[in-house]
């Protein structure tokens, strides 16, 4: 990058992280693959299924923790397969517990188990808890910008709109409603479910997101580690491409790319 060009901090909750790349640790054949995906990516904040991923709950099975150390990555536990407000308080408080106090989260409460859509109406419910009761909150939302601006006013301390439904790996469908809501916040926006590939992840990084959050691009590609290392140059591109901002968008352009001053039969 052109060191003439300062990047602001990308900042969740008071802490800087270097890398914009937040990867799942789930869906991986074991957890030596995680681990292997997770140093591809370069990324700093990895999430974890509370329900899903054994983190100490199970004493007799092996444990993410063995594998993915808190000391070396920030966790983010999140409420993957909660239907209700009620069910991922109780989740994420059980995380907390598990995680010695920790307080960073990602809330996502589900509208259906066929497309994984969120349920707005339990996330705010669950969100005014959770905040309320000091928890730092992540929260994956519709790329509604109505919607993501409450959730801010709330106290959430990012805003996690979906591309496209979890896992379909269809990227970014609506990049309208998510340049609104960029427009809008003042608490980082991040870019979660939907990428399939390293141009989705590029993409959302040119339209301004602060960072994208992804699992199954990752653990369900055919080289998962080779994918995570596509995803973490994707991103950086993406950032570098939005801080120098693009070309203006033309039908066609009647001046030549280079000069023609100068040469043979010009005037």
């Amino acid at each position: 990058m052109d060191m003439q060009i300062k990047d602001k901090p990308f900042e969740v909750a008071g802490k800087a992280y270097t890398s914009r790349l937040l990867v799942g640790t789930g869906k991986y054949k074991d957890f030596a693959e995680t681990r292997a995906a997770l140093d591809a990516s370069g990324t700093q904040i990895v999430t974890v299924a509370i329900r899903r991923t054994n983190i100490g709950q199970d004493a007799g099975a092996p444990s993410l923790l063995d594998f993915v150390p808190p000391s070396v990555f920030t966790y983010l536990p999140n409420t993957a397969g909660c239907y209700s407000a009620d069910d991922a308080v109780r989740t994420l408080r059980l995380a907390r517990e598990l995680l010695d106090g920790h307080a960073l989260v990602k809330l996502e409460v589900l509208g259906d188990a066929h497309t994984l859509y969120p349920n707005m109406t339990e996330t705010l419910v669950a969100a005014k808890t959770l905040v309320a009761d000091g928890f730092q909150v992540m929260v994956y939302c519709s790329d509604d910008p109505i919607m993501a601006k409450q959730l801010e006013e709330i106290g959430c301390v990012a805003v996690m709109p979906l591309a496209s439904l979890i896992g379909s790996g269809m990227g970014i469908l609506n990049p309208w409603n998510l340049s609104l809501i960029i427009e809008k916040a003042s608490v980082p926006v991040i870019v979660d479910a939907g990428v399939g590939t390293a141009s989705d992840a590029a993409i959302a990084m040119e339209l301004g997101c602060d960072g994208v959050l992804m699992n199954t691009a990752i653990a369900a590609a055919k080289n998962p580690v080779l994918m995570a290392s596509a995803m973490n140059k994707a991103v950086q591109a993406g950032r570098e491409a939005f801080l120098a901002e693009r070309m203006p968008r033309k039908l066609y352009s009647a001046a030549p790319s280079s000069p023609t001053g100068g040469m043979i039969g010009s005037k």
